[in-house]
C-alpha cells in the first residue's frame, strides 16, 4: 500500500470541507484555512514554551476537539503529526494507526456530524471498516464518539444548559442538542467513560456551538459556548483554543460572570479578532464579529491582541486584558490612548462642563432604552 493511497488528507480538488454549507446558527463549520490559523497559534506556543520543539513531532501528545462536526481540526491535526512524526514511525500505516488511535479524539454534537467527522478523519464513516485508513479499532466510532445525550429537566429548564423543556423535550427521532461534553457534573470521569482510561489532554481545540437551538433568534438566542470554555479549563489542557463570537467582550445575555472570568484570567495569552465574522465563515451573519483565543495554562502574562478586518493592515498590540479603570475589553488597541486620557483627567478632578457634572464618564449619563433618560441629555 503507498503512502499516498493509505493516507492521503492533502492534495484534494477542491477540498470538500470548503464546499459544506453551515446545517444552524449553532453548527457553524469552521474553514480548512481557517483551522490552520489555529493549529499554527498554538504550535508556535508550544514551540516558545518547549525550547522551539515541533509539537507535531511529538508522539506523545493528545488532541481533543469537544464538538466536532465537520472533523476539520482533526483531520489537519492528523495531516500535521504523518509528516512531523515521519523520522519517528518511518512506517506509514504504523503511524496513522499511532496517530489515530493514540493521539487525535473528538466528540461529536450530533449523529450527523459524527459521522461527517468520521469520514474526515478515518475516510470511512467507519472507523473499523474496509475502507478505513486506520487499522487499530475494534468499534465503528473510533476515537470520533457521539451517543445521544438528554437533558436534565428542573422546573421546565435544563440544569446544565439552560435549553427549554417546551422546545427540546421532544421524540427520538429529532436532535436533542444536549451537548455530552457540557451535561455532566464532572467531565474528566466523563470523558474516562467515553474514552477508556485516564484521559489527559495536552490540547483542546474547535469551534463550539454558540446558541441554543431552542426557539431564540439572533441576539435574544442564549448564548452557549462559555459552557465549552468553562469545561475545558476544567481539564486543564497545556493549551486551549476556540473560536467564538466576540460579543463577550462588552455584552452578551448572561456572559457577565464569563467575561470576568477571562479578562481576569492571566493564562489567555492571545486574541485574534475578526471585526467581521464573515471574514472567517463566509455566508454567517454573526454580528459583533468573531475571535479565537489561546490559553496556556502553564504561562501567565499580558494577551497578545490582535485586530483583523478584510485587507486592512493587522493592529496587534500585547496588554492586560483589563485595563486599570475598565469593566469590559477594549476591542481596538488604538481606543486606549483614549481611555487612559479620561482617566488621567479623572484622577486630576476632571474640567466642569455646560451640560455635564464634573468627573462624569458617559457611560455614567446614560441607560438602556429601558430605563428613563438621563436629564443631562434633554438639555439644550
Amino acid at each position: 500500500m503507498s503512502e499516498k493511497a493509505s493516507f492521503s488528507l492533502r492534495g484534494r480538488n477542491p477540498d470538500v470541507l470548503t464546499c459544506i454549507a453551515n446545517l444552524s446558527n449553532d453548527e457553524v463549520f469552521t474553514p480548512p484555512e481557517f483551522a490552520n490559523r489555529m493549529l499554527d497559534t498554538v504550535a508556535a506556543a508550544w514551540a516558545a514554551n518547549n525550547d522551539g520543539a515541533n509539537i507535531w513531532a511529538d508522539a506523545s501528545v493528545r488532541f481533543l476537539d469537544p464538538f466536532t462536526k465537520s472533523g476539520v481540526f482533526l483531520r489537519e491535526i492528523a495531516s500535521r503529526l504523518a509528516n512531523g512524526l515521519l523520522a519517528e514511525i518511518p512506517e506509514i500505516q504504523d503511524r496513522v494507526n499511532h496517530i489515530l488511535t493514540k493521539q487525535v479524539f473528538g466528540i461529536g454534537i450530533t449523529n450527523l456530524t459524527s459521522l461527517l467527522a468520521r469520514r474526515s478523519v478515518y475516510c470511512s464513516k467507519h472507523a473499523n471498516g474496509p475502507h478505513s485508513v486506520a487499522k487499530g479499532f475494534s468499534s465503528d466510532a473510533g476515537n470520533v464518539w457521539f451517543e445521544r445525550t438528554e437533558h436534565t429537566w428542573v422546573a421546565s429548564k435544563c440544569k446544565y444548559c439552560g435549553a427549554s423543556q417546551k422546545e427540546l423535550d421532544r421524540g427520538e427521532e429529532l436532535e436533542t442538542h444536549a451537548y455530552a461534553f457540557i451535561h455532566t457534573d464532572n467531565i474528566k470521569a466523563r470523558l474516562s467513560a467515553i474514552f477508556g482510561g485516564d484521559m489527559q489532554f495536552d490540547v483542546i481545540i474547535g469551534n463550539p456551538p454558540y446558541q441554543l437551538d431552542d426557539g431564540g433568534f439572533g441576539t435574544s438566542a442564549a448564548p452557549i459556548y462559555q459552557l465549552f470554555v468553562q469545561q475545558a479549563k476544567a481539564l486543564a489542557p497545556r493549551y486551549l483554543s476556540m473560536v467564538i463570537p466576540s460579543r463577550w467582550f462588552a455584552g452578551g445575555k448572561g456572559l457577565d460572570e464569563f467575561r470576568e472570568s477571562m479578562l481576569t484570567d492571566t493564562r489567555v495569552r492571545s486574541i485574534d479578532d475578526y471585526l467581521s465574522a464573515a471574514d472567517v465563515f463566509p455566508g454567517v451573519g454573526l454580528k459583533g464579529g468573531v475571535s479565537f483565543f489561546l490559553w496556556d495554562r502553564d504561562n501567565s502574562g499580558q494577551c497578545r491582541v490582535s485586530t483583523h478586518f478584510k485587507d486592512w493592515p493587522v493592529s496587534t498590540s500585547t496588554r492586560p486584558l483589563l485595563e486599570a479603570g475598565a469593566d469590559v475589553f477594549i476591542r481596538f488597541n488604538e481606543g486606549l490612548s483614549i481611555l487612559k486620557k479620561v482617566a488621567a483627567v479623572e484622577n486630576a478632578g476632571g474640567a466642569n462642563s455646560l451640560l455635564l457634572p464634573a468627573n462624569k464618564r458617559f457611560d455614567q449619563l446614560v441607560s438602556s432604552s429601558q430605563a428613563v433618560r438621563s436629564p443631562h441629555l434633554l438639555q439644550g
